[in-house]
């Protein structure tokens, strides 16, 4: 079976074009904090899984690899909380990805929330709560369509 997207939003919506790319700019501030490439990558990739979004997961799993995650780790990533692989930081910013991306069950715990304050910084920690924003939003625009996952190369949206 051939999975094919319901929708181009870049080529078949001047508007949905113009927000995608306005969209992708936006998160460019990312790489402008300190919250590590990896990191953004692995919380992404998890957000991704959350909401079965193909393309996401595509993207984040071989972007992760090129900013230089192992294997064992971004496949570990769906079972976080079962592993020995991440840090307590990284378990903090996985917490709030996965809170942040079930708002409706019972948004973000306080207990989450001082775990993520313990470890990153006011601007780390800005910059986890608009990441988490971010992808949540672009996962669901790719989960509408039915953008498919398997063709990304890492990079192939910096050029």
């Amino acid at each position: 079976m051939t999975v094919e997207p319901r929708f181009n939003l870049l080529a078949d919506s001047p508007t949905a074009a113009k927000i995608a790319k306005r969209f992708y700019n936006v998160s460019l501030a990312l790489d402008d904090s300190d919250l590590p490439k990896s990191l953004r990558e692995l919380v992404e990739l998890r957000v991704g899984q959350l909401n079965g979004c193909g393309f996401c997961v595509d993207i984040h799993t071989k972007e992760a690899a090129a900013a230089g995650e192992s294997a064992l780790r971004i496949n570990l990533v769906a079972a976080w909380r079962h592993t020995t692989v991440f840090t307590e930081a990284e378990r903090a910013a996985l917490a709030l990805a996965e809170e942040g991306t079930r708002l409706g069950d019972h948004g973000v715990s306080d207990e989450t929330w001082a775990e993520v304050r313990k470890h990153f910084d006011d601007d780390q920690t800005g910059a986890l709560v608009c990441l988490v924003s971010l992808i949540n939003a672009a996962t669901r625009m790719n989960v509408i369509v039915h953008n498919p996952g398997g063709s990304y190369e890492p990079g192939m949206f910096a050029a």
